[in-house]
């Protein structure tokens, strides 16, 4: 994990969660599934003013009242509580009760009358023989509070259908103006200005907006598992707070500088000035934004004013971004590594040597006769497998691991900071985007065997962020890793089966099914990885 004495910003404890539950209330309409929100009161001291669903904090008395309440199998303990809790804040805000009477029968809109929503309705259901249904209340999602917060919450999102004969009646306390809205609807209201939410609400909306039937829905979340689970992270985007959730681009770099949920970090991509990462990394992004670069390549300084600079990814020979370099580190720097021969990687290593005032050995490993013209690339020392760079200076060490990664280019490798855990990919995993593997430079096979081996340095080594030289910090690299690893099995298996379709096709006639689901001006990069899963699917199919 990386050290708390090179974080940038001075620990902090985030409020503790508070417990509670949220239910929402669905019903069918010939437009498609709507559900129920309600206006939360001006005053109130969370989301004030906001639209959300009915819910609140669990109570003791929930957990105590288990047997008053019907359950699936496997929905006990806490997943019951919380049931309950929904149950019970459902009725006390919009008098909506999800029970059955003594005989099994749905409670109506009639048996309501003379339930007091100010009194227990445990009490009063105990009394009258009725038992809650919290069989008929599903685990949609889990979101927990972000960190900034002062007042958070840990709170399954459940959902369950709207009980029929009963209408919501807002408790005019807490919740004001119950309606009935379309998720799609609710989300284009708020787009305009009309109807705030918060972010759980937004994103909850938008994955609803996909299920055109409540069964439907209600099917997905048979399992009694969340379909997702979340603790947003925010960060400044735009000159405006904006909040990601885990699987989004910025989420990890947000984890990494600002652990404890501090909205500090900008997320803009800065081409003028060193973004600093940690108290000994920078990231400076050159200016060379394209379909292959994303918003340029990131190049990565490592040090101090004490031990100097070591300097990953030089980028392109760009004037500007080579003085910035020489700016941000004063010059000091001690080695230049490339983690492989592109024209966005190398070409600026041997124009900022030339500028450095001392000795400033350029590392990495040289081109393969197999690289193309413009990816020629000589270094001044080779980079063995396991070697390490180090810098060093008034108590501190800095200590780069190279390791070998062919596959996107013949001569890529990855450098890992073993004091912090911290893995620099260079190409080989990217946030965003999956890289180009281009033959002959470029094997399929390799590539795959590389992700393997970088599986198993993550897990040894409690590696959790990876800094990509395109695109935001990488977070759960582990998890990062094995989607990229499934995403690329799973490609080659279309790839597979339309080479079987099409016995006698070409890549331009096997292109099309494989990358049905890419934007056509984007097959031109394609082609290159497909040929690449084809010379792997045919070397396996000869035994090699």
């Amino acid at each position: 994990m990386v050290r708390p004495t090179q974080l940038l910003h001075p620990p902090r404890e985030p409020a503790p969660p508070r417990a509670a539950a949220t239910v929402l209330l669905m019903r069918d309409t010939s437009a498609g599934p709507e559900l129920l929100m309600t206006r939360r009161s001006a005053t109130a001291s969370f989301a004030p003013g906001a639209y959300v669903f009915p819910g609140g904090a669990i109570d003791t008395a929930d957990a105590a009242a288990h047997a008053l309440a019907t359950h699936r199998d496997g929905q006990q303990g806490v997943a019951l509580t919380q049931a309950i809790a929904a149950i019970r804040e459902c009725f006390e805000e919009l008098g909506v009760l999800l029970a059955r009477t003594g005989d099994g029968r749905p409670v109506g809109g009639a048996d309501l009358t003379g339930l007091d929503r100010h009194a227990s309705l445990l009490e009063q259901c105990r009394t009258r023989g009725w038992r809650l249904a919290a069989d008929e209340v599903f685990v949609l999602a889990h979101w927990t509070t972000d960190r900034d917060m002062a007042k958070r919450f840990e709170v399954p999102f459940l959902v369950a259908r709207m009980p029929e004969g009963q209408e919501p009646v807002a408790d005019e306390a807490e919740q004001f103006e119950p309606l009935w809205v379309r998720p799609a609807e609710a989300l284009a209201r708020h787009q305009a200005g009309q109807f705030s939410m918060i972010f759980p609400t937004i994103r909850t909306l938008e994955r609803l907006a996909a299920f055109d039937r409540v069964d439907s829905l209600l099917q997905a979340c048979a399992s009694g598992q969340p379909l997702w689970t979340s603790c947003p992270r925010a960060g400044w985007l735009g000159g405006r707070e904006a909040r990601f959730m885990e699987h989004e681009a910025a989420y990890g770099e947000l984890a990494l500088v600002c652990p404890d949920g501090q909205i500090l970090h900008a997320l803009d991509w800065q081409h003028d000035k060193p973004v600093p990462l940690l108290r000994h990394l920078l990231r400076l992004t050159a200016g060379n934004r394209g379909m292959m670069t994303g918003p340029g390549t990131n190049t990565y300084l490592v040090g101090d004013a004490d031990c100097g600079w070591g300097v990953i990814d030089p980028g392109p020979s760009d004037a500007a971004h080579i003085e910035r370099i020489l700016a941000a580190t004063q010059g000091d720097i001690r080695w230049i590594a490339c983690t492989h021969s592109h024209p966005d990687h190398s070409p600026a290593a041997r124009p900022l040597q030339a500028r450095c005032p001392g000795p400033a050995p350029i590392w990495g490993l040289p081109s393969a006769p197999t690289a193309e013209p413009h990816s020629a690339f000589e270094p001044d020392r080779i980079l063995g497998d396991g070697e390490r760079l180090c810098l060093e200076g008034n108590g501190r060490t800095h200590t780069l691991q190279a390791i070998h990664t062919p596959g996107h280019a013949a001569n890529h490798l990855c450098l890992l900071l073993e004091e912090d855990a911290l893995l620099f990919s260079g190409d080989h995993i990217l946030n965003g985007s999956t890289t180009v593997v281009n033959p002959p430079d470029g094997h399929m096979g390799a590539y795959l065997d590389s992700l393997d081996r970088l599986s198993a340095l993550c897990e040894r080594q409690g590696v959790e962020f990876i800094l990509p030289a395109h695109g935001h910090v990488l977070g759960f690299a582990q998890q990062a890793i094995a989607t990229l690893k499934r995403h690329r099995l799973q490609r080659e298996a279309k790839v597979a089966a339309a080479m079987r379709a099409l016995p006698e096709g070409t890549l331009d006639d096997w292109l099309p099914l494989v990358y049905d689901d890419t934007p056509e001006r984007l097959w031109p990069v394609a082609r290159r990885s497909l040929q690449a899963h084809v010379q792997r699917l045919q070397g396996l199919a000869a035994g090699e």
